[in-house]
């Protein structure tokens, strides 16, 4: 089955928001009671009738709702932070492929990236969690994953072990020899650390990349990373592609599809 049979469709479909969670600080979950056939790691294309539209990942899942989350940062994201529970909001898809599902995991977040990240948590057996955030403020999901195996870092120590997420994740896997794959989304720079600790201890790594999509489904070409296209190549890069893209930790593009550096790109989007 090619990726475009597996769309449901691509036009936004009004979906009445069912309630809406405060997680952390500019943070919230936006759910929906709707079904859809959604895989860990995939995303949907959320639509703001004339603001614009945005990938959002799938952070909560079961059968008859499901869930994302936003932290508000600029002019899409204040928007859509502004929506109650009652509105409508576009929703289409989901997107692009999903994470392996592998036993003796570690998963490691940074920020929102968590929820990248949760639904797969959410079926992966016994996983250890690492999640780092900036202060305990920008931490989420805490009570939803409190009798899971949880580490918490914050970078001025001020919840948890002071510290980065790939700190605590090199010093898990010099200890803990079972660990056989680590699965992460966050920041690109933490995404990077953690591509180059798993070779030096032979762990597999799947990494959910962010990039700017504006159609979800492989034709605008400006989530293009080196010669993959994030939205239906992606957003989940094994460590072995992660290898061949120079791209990587280096480079996106813009809304205009202006390559630019890391830095500028999340200066801009």
């Amino acid at each position: 089955m090619t990726h475009h049979e597996t769309c449901k469709t691509d036009i936004p479909k009004m979906l009445e928001i069912s309630d809406v969670v405060q997680e952390g600080k500019g943070q919230k979950s936006f759910f929906f009671r709707h079904s859809i056939d959604c895989k860990p790691g995939q995303f949907m294309m959320v639509w703001i009738p004339e603001i614009d539209e945005k990938p959002m990942a799938v952070s909560y899942w079961s059968k008859k709702e499901f869930a994302f989350t936003s932290q508000a940062i600029g002019r899409w994201t204040n928007a859509l932070d502004k929506f109650k529970k009652g509105d409508k909001l576009g929703i289409r898809g989901p997107y692009g492929n999903s994470f392996s599902i592998k036993n003796n995991a570690c998963v490691v977040a940074g920020g929102v990236g968590f929820s990248s990240v949760s639904t797969l948590i959410d079926v992966l057996k016994n996983p250890l969690i690492i999640c780092g955030a900036r202060t305990k403020e920008h931490l989420i999901y805490l009570k939803r994953y409190k009798n899971k195996n949880l580490i918490i870092t914050t970078d001025d120590g001020s919840y948890g072990r002071k510290g980065f997420a790939t700190d605590m994740l090199e010093a898990v896997l010099n200890q803990n020899k079972k660990i056989k794959a680590v699965y992460t989304c966050g920041p690109e720079i933490m995404m990077i650390k953690a591509f180059e600790i798993c070779p030096r201890y032979k762990v597999e790594l799947e990494a959910s990349l962010e990039r700017y999509m504006a159609c979800g489904f492989g034709i605008c070409g400006k989530c293009m990373i080196n010669d993959r296209i994030c939205c239906i190549d992606g957003p989940i890069f094994n460590s072995k592609q992660l290898s061949q893209m120079s791209e990587f930790g280096k480079f996106a593009r813009l809304k205009s599809g202006r390559k630019v550096t890391i830095k500028e790109y999340h200066e801009r989007h």
